[in-house]
């Protein structure tokens, strides 16, 4: 446990199937994943974790029935205004990536009261994809890389990998460490491809509504037990 990630990303797979198994509805599977994401947070901090990127809500996910995706919008405002006092008092600070322009008024003005309310935070920055594509962030990042190119503020020889990640939403943080995901499932899915390049992988079995403090430290002692070479020897 002494080789602890400073960058977590978890994709948060398995809501629905837990709720089926369970006899319940999707929804509820959902409202039971919040209890992981506070249970991880918690985690998180008490094990040094400086970063912890959840998968709250994919591009992709606008294409499920409208009724759970209203649902899943009025679970984020409810939770939202319930814990911002708590991630203030435990020095947590919430970020977003994603776009914020297809959100209604009330969601976007729930993302900017948390991020304004938990700015001060400094044990840990929790960073919620909402509304996420990694295909969508880069072709946002190299359109403004192509703008400055075009004004000329930068040469096309000058574009590296640098120059990229300095125009990714990510853009001021590290690259996770570890990416993490639940229920069995072993692919990305258009999540923090170009970030997660190095990361080590970790696809427990674990259903999200069932990934408590017990789950996140076998991650980590997995995560301890890696390797991590970059290509070298």
């Amino acid at each position: 446990m002494e080789k602890i990630p400073a960058h977590i990303a978890i994709i948060m797979d398995g809501n629905g199937r837990w709720a089926k198994a369970q006899g319940k509805e999707r929804y509820e599977g959902h409202i039971e994943g919040v209890a992981s994401v506070k249970a991880c947070i918690k985690a998180a901090r008490k094990h040094g974790v400086r970063y912890l990127t959840l998968y709250a809500f994919s591009t992709e996910n606008w294409g499920r029935p409208q009724a759970e995706v209203e649902a899943l919008m009025q679970l984020f405002c409810k939770s939202v205004t319930k814990e911002t006092p708590e991630l203030i008092e435990q020095g947590v600070q919430v970020r977003f990536i994603g776009r914020r322009d297809r959100f209604s008024e009330e969601v976007r003005e729930r993302l900017l009261h948390i991020e304004s309310s938990t700015a001060e935070g400094d044990k840990l920055t929790l960073v919620l994809a909402f509304d996420y594509s990694s295909r969508d962030e880069l072709v946002r990042a190299i359109r403004k890389v192509a703008e400055r190119v075009q004004n000329g503020e930068l040469k096309a020889e000058e574009i590296d990998d640098a120059v990229i990640s300095a125009h990714l939403d990510t853009a001021d943080m590290p690259d996770p460490d570890l990416v993490i995901r639940t229920s069995g499932e072993c692919r990305l899915s258009n999540f923090m491809l170009w970030q997660a390049s190095y990361a080590e992988m970790y696809f427990p079995q674990t259903m999200w509504p069932d990934f408590r403090e017990e789950a996140f430290a076998k991650a980590l002692e997995v995560y301890a037990e890696r390797d991590r070479r970059y290509g070298l020897l």
